[in-house]
């Protein structure tokens, strides 16, 4: 059943991407946030979809650590679910990303649109750089910041090395940070087509406040609280 109901999912969020996409690009003479605003239909729908056909939703705990300011978001990655419920929990976002996935037939061209801090990671100091201006920007325009500071998806169980991008970022925009723990990859892993029925645990913690923090301090900070807290989330 599993398998059948993967299916289903998978079937029509692609006949759904196709055609929403090609209206989205429609969006582009519009400012980013009336952009978001309609691009992000895509994931609420994706989610709704996810529940209808896989019977797989979620839980948040923390909805009060939430800032009421643009803030970045500093997330463990395990699979392709959080990618669309960040944006169901938190206020309007863009996302630091790896520039090629910008190239990904409709997926990437959406994804063009909301403004995202697409970097070269083999850029190294040059690439921080880039990280710092457009993110200033992003932050100026009310977005919030989301940095998946493992930079890859790791299976449940694992933990990634933490690139300092999001730390550094926050640390020169002097942002406070949210740290969000879950355990998507246990119903949704990587590079699976299956999707397990069952309940997300999200967990969002206090916000970091960056200011006077080096950003390794910011970073070691961040990875403590969300690797413990993945502890209490794993099954």
């Amino acid at each position: 059943m599993i398998h059948i109901r993967s299916f289903i999912f998978n079937l029509g969020m692609w006949i759904f991407t196709i055609p929403f996409t090609l209206i989205g690009l429609l969006t582009f003479p519009f400012p980013p946030q009336q952009r978001y605003q309609f691009l992000s239909l895509w994931a609420r729908s994706m989610l709704w979809w996810l529940r209808v056909t896989c019977r797989l939703s979620f839980e948040v705990k923390g909805r009060e650590n939430i800032p009421h300011t643009p803030s970045i978001i500093l997330c463990k990655h395990q699979s392709a679910w959080e990618t669309l419920a960040l944006q169901l929990i938190f206020p309007p976002q863009v996302w630091v990303m790896k520039r090629n996935l910008l190239l990904i037939p409709f997926f990437g061209w959406a994804l063009a649109l909301t403004s995202p801090i697409a970097i070269n990671r083999a850029a190294g100091r040059e690439a921080l750089k880039q990280l710092v201006a457009q993110g200033k920007d992003r932050l100026a325009k009310q977005f919030w910041v989301v940095v998946f500071p493992e930079g890859t998806r790791t299976p449940p169980g694992e933990r990634g090395k933490y690139h300092i991008g999001g730390a550094w970022l926050a640390t020169h925009t002097k942002t406070q940070v949210v740290p969000v723990a879950h355990n998507a990859g246990e119903y949704w892993r990587k590079n699976s087509p299956l999707k397990r029925p069952g309940v997300i645990q999200v967990s969002i913690g206090k916000p970091i406040q960056s200011k006077d923090l080096k950003p390794d301090a910011l970073n070691k900070q961040v990875e403590d609280w969300i690797e413990t807290e993945m502890l209490k989330l794993t099954k």
